[in-house]
């Protein structure tokens, strides 16, 4: 009995064994067959001031003085909150085993722009302990215009259909956010240097585009190399 289940534990533990080395070859196999892109995006001339929002209510959660964060740019031009992605990708579904989360703190929506895959959970979360009530606006999703009390800290929703769509909140008229919905994985938001980078992506010619929600659209065109990371730069204008 003893040696029985000393052999169970070894074959189990040999599984294992092989189990996480066959992820780490299939890894491996994907990185040496793809490539990736990374980059900037710029604004092509210094930021303009920041605006003073009014804070009307609820100061004791949201403060008495808050700045737009529309428009967020580092010290060198860098645009933080613009979606980078492929167009026309085929055949590259999106595998995710996470909730998206999107929390409204401070009376804001937290991170103010998230990617999200078709059909996947978002958790809309709300630790202010206040009234909020989520308001979306889209064209091929059902909105949503749902309110939100303090004591009800997550709401879970899911939009199946690719667009990008606008929140928010019916109680803090200042509350602007965003859920850019895709059917490929090869979308990614920017971050405070306004850097970002896309990964495991086929090799061939690309036609990527940049989306800001006050700056606009952008498209390139890229060539990627099996395991190589193509560097693309994208400068938006402000009229």
């Amino acid at each position: 009995m003893g040696r029985l289940m000393k052999g169970s534990i070894v074959g189990g533990l040999f599984l294992w064994g092989l189990a996480s080395l066959s992820g780490d070859l299939i890894r491996a196999v994907s990185a040496q067959s793809t490539g990736s892109i990374s980059g900037r995006v710029m604004i092509s001339r210094d930021a303009p001031q920041l605006r003073k929002l009014e804070i009307t209510k609820d100061k004791e959660k949201c403060g008495t003085e808050r700045f737009a964060d529309d428009l967020v740019v580092s010290a060198d031009r860098g645009v933080k909150n613009a979606v980078v992605s492929l167009i026309g990708v085929k055949g590259s579904g999106v595998k995710t085993d996470k909730n998206v989360v999107l929390d409204q703190k401070g009376c804001a929506f937290t991170p103010r722009v998230v990617v999200a895959p078709a059909g996947a959970p978002v958790d809309i979360l709300n630790n202010d302990g206040i009234l909020h009530n989520v308001h979306t606006y889209s064209t091929k999703n059902t909105p949503i215009n749902k309110a939100q009390p303090g004591f009800k800290k997550k709401m879970t929703e899911t939009f199946g259909q690719p667009e990008i769509i606008k929140l928010t909140c019916d109680a803090h008229p200042w509350m602007v956010g965003w859920i850019v919905v895709t059917d490929h994985p090869y979308a990614v938001p920017t971050d405070g240097a306004g850097s970002f980078k896309l990964t495991d992506v086929p090799p061939g010619i690309h036609k990527m585009e940049v989306w800001h929600e006050t700056l606009g659209k952008l498209t390139k065109e890229v060539t990627v190399k099996t395991g190589e990371d193509a560097k693309v730069t994208f400068e938006l204008v402000k009229n």
